[in-house]
């Protein structure tokens, strides 16, 4: 319980918030890089999953991968990418996006798939080519589980971005490898509540997005 109660107060501490190793500026890298990380995987999975969804080809191969993906140790991926491509912010957004690409294609796929195939019979029937049905039809009705699947993603990062500060990167890692380096406990559980906090903010962002994105007509009350 001591432990929480200096922890708070040290977030509480004015003097902690401004600066370059301000808690503002850590939060604002912790997040950047989680952003970054997301929006590559995005660019990459959400065509992916759509052609996999619509055509229905080659969802063995992306459930494949996206298992292969998540099965990947984090922290192991991290040190090899920072190794492999030096100490700094590449790695750990290279980590960022493979952690979060199967949560996004998965997503991707899935919402499109889920769309009641009589309406993409319909979509179909009147005209519309495979191009238009996918924009139309299954890309609107899909997106409720696209967002979920970003959604996921988006979480996963930024519990795991607290890595990029073991490859000399910033974000709110770095109070939490610095308390472990001088036992400054009530620094690491402070840390580690800023992340949960950020978490939390963003989730419920995502909820909200998720619910948006949802047509009217299937909406739950």
């Amino acid at each position: 319980m001591r432990h929480l109660v200096d922890a708070l107060a040290w977030i509480a501490d004015p003097a902690r918030w401004p600066g370059p190793d301000g808690i503002a500026t850590r939060l604002a890298e912790h997040l950047g890089y989680s952003v970054v990380g997301v929006l590559i995987a995005c660019v990459i999975g959400i065509p992916a999953g759509w052609l996999v969804g619509h055509t229905r080809r080659g969802r063995g191969l992306a459930v494949g991968l996206s298992g292969a993906a998540r099965a990947l140790p984090t922290l192991g991926l991290v040190t090899l990418l920072g190794i492999l491509l030096g100490i700094g912010l590449v790695g750990p957004v290279v980590a960022f996006v493979v952690l979060a690409l199967p949560s996004v294609l998965a997503g991707a796929y899935a919402g499109v798939e889920a769309v009641d195939p009589l309406a993409v019979d319909g979509a179909r029937a009147s005209g519309m080519t495979e191009a238009q049905v996918l924009a139309r039809v299954e890309i609107p009705l899909g997106m409720p589980l696209l967002v979920g699947g970003i959604r996921s993603a988006f979480l996963q990062v930024i519990a795991t971005a607290t890595l990029a500060a073991y490859v000399g990167a910033g974000g709110l890692g770095r109070y939490l490898f610095l308390g472990l380096k001088t036992q400054d406990y009530p620094q690491m559980l402070a840390a580690s509540l800023l992340v949960v906090a950020l978490a939390l903010v963003c989730d419920v962002l995502f909820a909200v997005l998720q619910r948006v994105a949802t047509p009217v007509g299937v909406r739950r009350p």
